[in-house]
């Protein structure tokens, strides 16, 4: 992972497509692997918000590998 810019509440970061698989099987586990009513207290976002943050990872990793 490469810091490429941050403020108090953005950042810009490159990974690569490994360490992309990894944050989407670290989030799959997340999701499928606390119930769900502790899941807000747990991970302090919802499950909402972590399925739309894993469909977006997912989403960038087909991305990529259709360019190859």
């Amino acid at each position: 992972m490469k810091i490429i810019d941050y403020t108090k509440d953005n950042s810009t970061v490159e990974v690569s497509a490994d360490e992309l698989l990894i944050f989407n099987a670290a989030l799959n586990e997340v999701s499928n692997g606390i119930a769900l009513f502790e899941f807000d207290t747990r991970i302090g976002a919802s499950r909402e918000e972590v399925a739309a943050l894993l469909t977006g990872v997912s989403d960038i990793l087909d991305k990529m590998q259709q360019k190859k």
